[in-house]
């Protein structure tokens, strides 16, 4: 029978967790909430103790017509008649001797083949769940015939230790996508919470198949209040995040009609005057909070995350931008994504350096893990170490050799946009930006902007202007930003006085004040036939 799991509860019953609480007065809070699943997970209690609290929870999840799991033990299952079982891939059911009288020859056989006894043993409409963390295993269970799959482990958790490994949105995407041709349901689940369902649904889904529900532990368990817990996160899940990008489909002359919206899109940053919070090093802040100064938005240049819960209340953008990494950075940086992506303002990373050391690639796992980035901006190396391909050798924060040619950068820009359903620019003599869908390769710059520090880092303050302004189509935003800034340092390198980098920043940031006063006065003659622009196509 079809199941509903979309908000699947996993019970943990110690002490720290339940706080003294009732397991099965927490349960029912929680189905009050909006809890469509119970699984009763308890690997410690002994036989005896599992059966009595299982047909407790039984009589709770019959009243609301949820149907109960029972972790690992078919025998407790069967001896309360319940709905169910869910095993794990590491499991060894540890059966009732009853069953190993009554089923003496598969006692040998426990530990390879948990499934194939389970199907045996149990009723032949029951729900036999497994769980997943790689593609062969996910294959393997939907052959033998699994009714629904647990992929994870989502997120690093104290919940459970003894994970294989922690797989993310972009490993559970893979998963899905392999599976794509199956109708098997899915739940992920580990460390799972208000803060990060949404994205969760949203960057894990496939082209062709999405996440059926998730699986909570202590974020409903060890809530204070588990109904009003589960209410949030069935509000969470049936509403599109704010965050949410739907590609748009690349029109016949893409880059022709993207170019003719440029200049009305600069206007509308002018006129709402954007505040963006720069999280950035400080190598470079001076300079970067004058060119957003003359472009006319109001930046502010603040390391500390606690200050984001208020700073996000002016709907602003957020740039994490990880030049000069301290001790303390990621943990003021998880703080202030977690601010913004609640309120579904724009964040913008900047991976700097993100191959040069093994702090830095960690960081990039942190803070990938962490949050949903509107935009993810970098140079070759950079967006490479964010994609995960192999070893990436930066010396500083330079991009190093480059391994790719044109096509294949565009490739590596687009797939990841794909994998997190966002926006990503990357940098170099040709910009390569992609939501996924429509790649747009920028030939405009001059090299006087690789001979000034900060220049690149200022794109993702600029790029966090334009997102705040023009949310309806990110990939406009940023092309937009770019256009600006790049028109304007070829306008300021072409200036009889600019005979270098020294002379070349006073006349850049005057000539980023120019087109943004000509944009005030409706004054499009700064770009017409100015953009170097072009679609590239790519094979699927």
């Amino acid at each position: 029978m079809p199941v509903d799991l979309s908000l699947y509860l996993v019970t943990d019953s110690t002490p720290a967790i339940l706080k003294g609480r009732d397991l099965c007065t927490v349960v029912e809070e929680a189905l009050k909430g909006g809890v469509t699943v119970v699984q009763y997970r308890d690997k410690k209690s002994d036989t005896g103790d599992l059966i009595k609290t299982a047909k407790k929870l039984h009589q709770i999840t019959q009243k609301y017509g949820v149907p109960l799991l029972i972790n690992d033990r078919v025998d407790v299952a069967l001896a309360v008649g319940a709905e169910g079982v869910h095993l794990g891939q590491d499991d060894m059911s540890m059966f009732h001797m009853f069953w190993i009288r009554d089923f003496p020859a598969e006692t040998d056989t426990l530990k390879i083949a948990d499934f194939e006894l389970a199907k045996k043993l149990l009723p032949q409409d029951a729900i036999i769940g497994i769980s997943t963390s790689s593609i062969e295993e996910a294959k393997k269970a939907i052959a033998d015939g699994a009714d629904y799959l647990g992929i994870g482990t989502m997120f690093a958790t104290p919940t459970k230790t003894n994970t294989k490994s922690t797989i993310g949105t972009a490993g559970t995407q893979a998963i899905l996508t392999a599976i794509s041709d199956s109708s098997v349901g899915t739940v992920s689940i580990g460390g799972i919470n208000h803060s990060n369902v949404q994205r969760v649904l949203y960057q894990s889904r496939s082209p062709k198949k999405a996440l059926d529900g998730v699986a909570i532990v202590s974020a409903i368990v060890a809530a204070e209040d588990p109904k009003a817990s589960a209410e949030e996160f069935a509000r969470l899940i049936k509403s599109t995040p704010a965050f949410a990008l739907t590609p748009r489909s690349a029109r016949a002359n893409e880059a022709e009609a993207l170019v003719q919206e440029v200049p009305q899109t600069v206007r509308k940053m002018v006129e709402v005057h954007p505040l963006v919070h720069n999280m950035i090093n400080f190598v470079v802040s001076n300079f970067v909070a004058n060119v957003a100064l003359s472009i006319g938005a109001s930046p502010i240049m603040s390391p500390y995350g606690e200050e984001a819960t208020d700073l996000c209340k002016f709907d602003g953008a957020l740039l994490i931008n990880m030049g000069t990494l301290t001790s303390e950075s990621v943990s003021n940086y998880q703080k202030a994504i977690k601010a913004y992506n609640t309120r579904g303002n724009p964040v913008v990373y900047d991976p700097v350096g993100a191959a040069a050391t093994d702090i830095r690639r960690k960081a990039v796992s942190q803070l990938m893990a962490g949050g949903y980035f509107d935009l993810i901006k970098g140079n070759e190396g950079e967006i490479r170490q964010v994609w995960g391909s192999g070893t990436v050798q930066q010396r500083g924060v330079d991009s190093g050799p480059s391994n790719l040619d044109g096509q294949q950068k565009a490739a590596l820009a687009r797939d990841l946009a794909r994998r997190e359903r966002n926006v990503v620019l990357l940098t170099g003599p040709v910009d390569y930006l992609s939501d996924g869908e429509r790649v747009i390769a920028v030939e405009n710059g001059h090299p006087y902007l690789g001979q000034v520090t900060g220049t690149g880092c200022a794109i993702g303050t600029i790029s966090g202007c334009f997102l705040t302004a023009h949310r309806s189509d990110k990939l406009l935003a940023v092309l937009s930003g770019i256009l600006m800034y790049e028109i304007a340092a070829e306008n300021a390198a072409s200036k009889e006085y600019v005979r270098g980098p020294g002379s070349f920043v006073p006349a850049f940031l005057d000539e980023l004040y120019a087109i943004r006063t000509a944009a005030s006065k409706g004054d499009d003659s700064w770009f017409v036939g100015r953009a170097k622009v072009h679609e590239v196509k790519l094979d699927l």
